[in-house]
C-alpha cells in the first residue's frame, strides 16, 4: 500500500508536537560523528562543502539537510551514526552558504534547488563508481530531493531514497508558519536566514544584494523579496508553485519512502498526497505524532534508527 500508518507512537509529554520538534533539536542530541570536510568547485564558479564519514567503505548515502541546517544538526549526526552502524558511508552536501562561509554567487539555495542535487549525485556516482548510491533528505532537503527524483525519473542514479518531513506544498507551509504558535519557528528561522544573507552581502558588496531587514518577518515576504528574484522566479507565488514537490511525486521511479507526522507544526495535513498521486515505488508513512523532524520515543531518537532501517531494507531488496 502506498500510504501506511506509522507504528511510531510516543507517550506522555512526547505526544506534544512542539516538544517533539524542540527536544529533538535542542536536548536529545546524538553523539558527534567523525567526518572529513571537503570543498567541491561547481561549474558556475561557486562551491559546495561536503562532509564525508570517516567510517566504512560501504554503499554511499547522499544526505541533504533542512533550512539553515548543517553537518552539526542533530538529525544529520544521528543519521550518520546509525547509517555507518549498518555499513553505509554517508556524505552530507551543505547547501550553498550553509557550511559556515558565505557562497560566492548572488544565488544561494531554496526548497527546489534540485540542480545542485543533480550535480552532487553525478559527482558521487563518478567518485564511488563501484558502490550503490542512496539518498536521504530532511525538511527542505527532502522536498528538493523528491523534486529531483520526479524530474529525473528513470535517469536517477539512486537505488533508494528517504524523505523526512518534506513540506510538499510550500504555500501551505508558509501559511502554517505564519499562524499561532508556529510563528515562533518562523521567527527563529528567519533570524538565521537574515543573518546568513547579511553576512554574504557584507562580504561580497560587488554582488549588490538587497538588505534582509526585519520587515521581512514572514516566509512569504522573505521569499518574495529575496529567494524568488535571486533564483530566477517571477515572485513568491511562482517560486512556491514550481518548487513544491507534491506535483513531482507521480513521476518518481526510484524506490522511495516518505515519513511525515500528522501533527507537524511546519505544515498542515493538506500537503499529503492521495494514493493516486504516489508512484507505485513510493510509500508515504504517516505518524499521528512526531512533530517536525522529531520522532522521539522514550527519550530515544527513533528517527535515526528508522532512517537506517528503511535504507537498509531498500539495499536488501536490491540484492
Amino acid at each position: 500500500m502506498p500510504i501506511i500508518a506509522s507504528q511510531f507512537s510516543p507517550q506522555g509529554l512526547l505526544s506534544n508536537a512542539h516538544l517533539q520538534t524542540i527536544l529533538a533539536s535542542k536536548l536529545f542530541k546524538p553523539s558527534q560523528h567523525s567526518t572529513t570536510r571537503e570543498r567541491l568547485v561547481l561549474p558556475d564558479g561557486d562551491f559546495l562543502d561536503i562532509n564525508v564519514s570517516k567510517y566504512n567503505e560501504g554503499d554511499v548515502v547522499a544526505v541533504f539537510h533542512g533550512l539553515a541546517g548543517c553537518v552539526d544538526s542533530p538529525y544529520v549526526q544521528g543519521a550518520f551514526n546509525t547509517l555507518t552502524a549498518r555499513g553505509f558511508s554517508p556524505v552530507l552536501m551543505h547547501w550553498r552558504g550553509c557550511s559556515g562561509e558565505p557562497n560566492r554567487l548572488a544565488r544561494s539555495y531554496h526548497s527546489g534547488a534540485s540542480d545542485d542535487i543533480a550535480w552532487f549525485i553525478h559527482y558521487l556516482s563518478e567518485r564511488f563508481k563501484h558502490r550503490k548510491l542512496y539518498a536521504l533528505g530532511f525538511s527542505l532537503g527532502a522536498n528538493a530531493l523528491l523534486k529531483y527524483l520526479g524530474e529525473t525519473g528513470d535517469e536517477s542514479r539512486i537505488q533508494g531514497a528517504m524523505a523526512v518531513s518534506p513540506p510538499l506544498v510550500l504555500q501551505e507551509g508558509a501559511n502554517k508558519l505564519n499562524q499561532g504558535v508556529s510563528r515562533a519557528y518562523q521567527a527563529y528561522l528567519l533570524r538565521l536566514m537574515r543573518r546568513q544573507h547579511e553576512l554574504k552581502r557584507q562580504r561580497y558588496p560587488q554582488l549588490q544584494l538587497p538588505e534582509a531587514g526585519k520587515q521581512l518577518d514572514s516566509f512569504w515576504k522573505f521569499d518574495d523579496a529575496l529567494t524568488a528574484p535571486l533564483h530566477g522566479f517571477e515572485g513568491v507565488d511562482d517560486y512556491y508553485t514550481r518548487c513544491s514537490a507534491r506535483q513531482f511525486l507521480p513521476h518518481i521511479t526510484t524506490p522511495t519512502h516518505i515519513l511525515c507526522a500528522a501533527d507537524d507544526p511546519f505544515f498542515t495535513q493538506a500537503i499529503f498526497p492521495t494514493e493516486e498521486e504516489l508512484a507505485p515505488c513510493t510509500t508515504l508513512e504517516i505518524a499521528s505524532k512526531g512533530g517536525h523532524v522529531g520522532f522521539l520515543h522514550n527519550r530515544q531518537r527513533w528517527l535515526d534508527s528508522h532512517v537506517a532501517h528503511t535504507l537498509d531494507a531498500f539495499r536488501h531488496r536490491a540484492n
